[in-house]
């Protein structure tokens, strides 16, 4: 198969599922049942760990199962709630303090070097793309529904710039991780999102600089950084890390 055409698809299937996100203005059922399961995802109301079912949530917010199975199938396709057979669907636990150290070696090791390969090799149309993720972070407003948008626009950012560099391993291991997700679920903190918004300006401005060394830098000062705001998280729990290892 032709590898751009590979590249082309892989853009508009990912930009189809932030589709809805973008444009607020179409609103259907299914996207209302979104934001709210969302909501109750990143403020814990819904326990991670815990299971849900399609008729359970129906009663709870008084609407049909069809706009609850398309909201759980786009949660799912986020990573942010996994189906079970004949069982309805499970929350993923918190992310383990090993788990944690394990993801921010796995991103040091290859972000950068995407971030590298991306200021060599990102077309006109992935830099307009990454300029568009930034923009659109920046109309969200407060509250736990933005605040998890702001973290899935945070994934595709990153996995942009990972396509970017044209290392189908590369981007396909980082994918996997759904790293970003899973860190935007153990806290609600406003602050959070300027300090990273800033970091991914620095990015991107390596990118489109054609600076190869530059983008390398800030794609790992922004890990680095980042991972010292969550580890700061593990570390206020009690028990400290003997508390959140599994």
């Amino acid at each position: 198969m032709d590898t751009l055409a590979t590249d082309e698809r892989d853009e508009r299937t990912d930009e189809d599922r932030r589709e809805p996100m973008a444009k607020k203005a179409r609103r259907r059922p299914a996207d209302q049942v979104y934001d709210t399961l969302l909501t109750q995802l990143m403020s814990q109301r819904i326990e991670p760990g815990s299971r849900v079912t399609v008729d359970a949530l129906a009663r709870e917010l008084g609407v049909s199962q069809t706009p609850i199975r398309d909201a759980l199938n786009r949660l799912e396709a986020d990573d942010l709630v996994v189906r079970v057979p004949n069982a309805g669907y499970r929350i993923p636990p918190q992310i383990t303090r090993d788990r944690f150290e394990d993801m921010l070696e796995a991103r040091l090791l290859l972000e950068p070097a995407a971030a590298r390969m991306a200021a060599e090799r990102a077309s006109t149309k992935q830099l307009a793309r990454l300029r568009a993720v930034l923009d659109e972070m920046a109309t969200l407003s407060d509250g736990h529904t933005a605040y998890g948008e702001f973290g899935l626009l945070d994934a595709a950012f990153h996995d942009v710039v990972a396509r970017s560099g044209g290392n189908r391993v590369i981007h396909e291991a980082l994918a996997r991780m759904h790293a970003h997700v899973h860190l935007f679920r153990l806290v609600y903190d406003a602050q959070v999102t300027d300090l990273a918004t800033s970091e991914h300006e620095e990015v991107l401005a390596a990118v489109a600089a054609r600076d190869p060394d530059a983008a390398a830098y800030a794609m790992r000062r922004h890990i680095l950084l980042s991972g010292e705001r969550i580890r700061r998280l593990f570390d206020e729990e009690p028990g400290g890390d003997d508390a959140s290892r599994g």
